[in-house]
């Protein structure tokens, strides 16, 4: 019929307009079968980039004073409550401290611990007026401790050439500063060493 030569043309045409560079052998070759597929590449969608969320800047955070404790939140009594919570957190994290513990796999918990509410003494310090500082640790930074003593001072004391003792339960471990220059945050996935060169 003439619809059939009609749509027959139609194809050819087609075929040709979109697939320039194939023969005319091969048209007539794809016209012979039932079925012609058509290859089709769509676009990549290009990804659309998540806007990160814009959080404060050091400087923001220095001008709100987000990291600073009030002159009249600074008394030792205050954060005994968060000490007693401390040694309940290291006990449940070390299984309880019992006399036939192993000491290295408590120091290996104690260094990815966190240190918020526990009670440090500085026992080494390349600056002696450092020495015999004792108190409950307010904030941890990168570089420094935060710590409120006994007669209601805050301390800030510098990691830096500096040794730290704390007790609990009869178990004193040390933290030598030099070697504990990391944020809370990452030292909780920081693989220690527990063997190497200690110095201050």
């Amino acid at each position: 019929p003439q619809g059939s030569e009609k749509a027959k043309t139609f194809v050819h045409g087609f075929l040709k307009r979109s697939m320039p560079k194939m023969k005319d052998e091969a048209i007539q070759d794809m016209l012979s079968r039932k079925a012609v597929v058509l290859e089709h590449y769509p676009k990549k969608k290009q990804k659309q980039k998540r806007k990160k969320t814009k959080g404060f800047t050091a400087k923001q955070r220095r001008e709100l004073r987000l990291f600073e404790i009030e002159p009249e939140q600074q008394r030792y009594a205050i954060f005994l409550p968060l000490h007693e919570l401390w040694k309940q957190y290291i006990r449940d994290l070390c299984h309880g401290l019992k006399p036939d513990a192993q000491p290295h796999m408590i120091q290996g918990k104690l260094l990815k611990a966190d240190l918020h509410g526990a009670i440090v003494t500085v026992t080494k310090s390349k600056c002696p007026s450092y020495v015999g500082i004792t108190g409950i640790i307010l904030q941890e930074f990168k570089h420094v401790f935060k710590i409120i003593t006994k007669e209601d001072k805050l301390k800030v004391v510098p990691k830096l050439n500096n040794v730290f003792s704390l007790e609990l339960d009869g178990f004193i471990s040390y933290i030598y500063g030099s070697k504990f220059l990391l944020r809370a945050s990452e030292r909780s996935a920081k693989k220690f060493k527990l063997k190497g060169t200690i110095d201050l």
